[in-house]
């Protein structure tokens, strides 16, 4: 189960066009596809990833005008971070002085530069500096220059008041090995190049976090197909008795969430078909694509989103 990291991350954020022109343009990310949440069609579905949109690069946001901010709690995620090349991460922190982006001074986490930062609803995000993102192939479409691009997901942090339950689903069903312990912090590693760390930090007691404008949905995690993903969902509910939802078409990605013992929201999504279904690879996220139970409301749905 070597390829089973994480496949996307979902989240909130606030002003749709706010929200495009931070990841396009200040953090270089390609706009993959613009679609719109099929449970509310009134709502756009923005992802952001590399050049073709590959399962570990992929960050998504259901942008609500005026959406209240969320508050990072127990059973969230409480950092999502990317990948960079070590050599670069002078370059990023010129880069968020000049672009006003809030960020923290540069710390080392496991012996890997860390760039902590927030985007323009709160978000907390982080650039790793690593030796592998060195020869990932990046998106070249944007005005970040390709030698320090953004090669996709590092990992994510999720806060929860104890990390057991958490850590067996991450190793009996997803494959996952601890991989490093700094404080608070136990890190799991897939194996996996892209999305390959979950690190859990365990709090006991706190506040329970508060969905709302930049906090995080959900965590989706891979599955190479329909039945790989079938048995991961059958070791969840024999082995660990947890409930799990009918497979939903995702258009591009077909799709099972659960709640994981610690709270934390996880869906387990397939590799294929991929973005390229329904637009060629080229002319991917300029134009808004409507799965075809949402076709005949075209007009209706293009009238109402901003």
């Amino acid at each position: 189960m070597s390829q089973n990291g994480i496949h996307h991350v979902t989240a909130f954020s606030g002003d749709a066009t706010r929200n495009v022109d931070f990841y396009t343009r200040v953090l270089g990310l390609r706009l993959v596809k613009k679609t719109v949440n099929f449970d509310d069609p009134g709502t756009y579905h923005l992802y952001y990833g590399d050049a073709t949109g590959r399962p570990g690069t992929i960050l998504t946001f259901f942008p609500i005008a005026h959406a209240a901010p969320g508050r990072v709690g127990i059973g969230e995620t409480q950092e999502t971070a990317f990948r960079v090349p070590r050599a670069s991460i002078g370059w990023w922190t010129h880069r968020f002085i000049e672009k006003g982006v809030t960020h923290e001074a540069l710390v080392p986490v496991l012996g890997e530069p860390t760039l902590r930062f927030r985007d323009p609803d709160g978000m907390m995000l982080a650039l790793v500096g690593t030796e592998t993102a060195e020869t990932d192939g990046p998106w070249t479409g944007a005005e970040v220059p390709a030698e320090h691009a953004i090669r996709g997901f590092h990992g994510v942090t999720l806060l929860l008041k104890e990390a057991e339950g958490t850590a067996a689903i991450l190793t009996g069903v997803f494959g996952f090995h601890e991989a490093g312990r700094e404080g608070a912090a136990i890190r799991y590693a897939s194996g996996a190049p892209e999305g390959g760390f979950v690190t859990l930090r365990a709090v006991g007691e706190f506040l329970r976090g508060r969905q709302g404008a930049g906090s995080v949905h959900h965590i989706a995690f891979r599955a190479a197909d329909d039945a790989e993903q079938a048995r991961m969902v059958e070791t969840l509910t024999r082995t660990y008795g947890l409930g799990v939802t009918e497979q939903r078409d995702r258009q591009y990605f077909r799709s099972v969430y659960f709640r994981e013992p610690g709270g934390v929201l996880f869906e387990i999504a397939t590799d294929v078909p991929g973005f390229a279904v329904d637009e060629p690879e080229a002319s991917l996220g300029l134009a808004l694509k409507l799965p075809a139970f949402l076709e005949p409301h075209r007009a209706q749905i293009e009238g109402h989103l901003p």
